[in-house]
């Protein structure tokens, strides 16, 4: 049998798989904790990771949540942005308020 790649040709897929890989988490589970039947949640979220198929924008925001991410993260393109998006969802609010103020200071100067 074949092996998946290892990158995904599309940008969800491969976040996704990313932030599944680094929880130890399998396809099968990311399915079913987002009410995905057992019985076809691997075969789903691999067509997603896979770029087979784009999850509409409500199941990728339920599988985001579940993985610990923004929905931003998924789908951004630039690989620096999203590092800084998901440091950005880890913060509280008060804190990555004052972040992103202090960012918009310095860029202003």
């Amino acid at each position: 049998m074949p092996s998946e790649p290892l990158e995904s040709p599309n940008v969800v897929g491969r976040r996704m798989r990313s932030l599944r890989e680094g929880l130890g988490w399998s396809q099968e589970k990311v399915g079913v904790l987002i009410g995905i039947d057992e019985s076809s949640s691997r075969a789903r979220i691999s067509r997603y990771e896979l770029g087979t198929h784009e999850p509409p924008v409500k199941t990728a925001r339920q599988i985001a949540e579940a993985l610990g991410a923004p929905l931003e993260y998924l789908y951004c393109e630039d690989d620096d942005l999203a590092t800084v998006l998901l440091g950005l969802s880890k913060l509280k609010p008060d804190a990555r308020k004052q972040v992103v103020s202090k960012w918009l200071a310095e860029m202003a100067e």
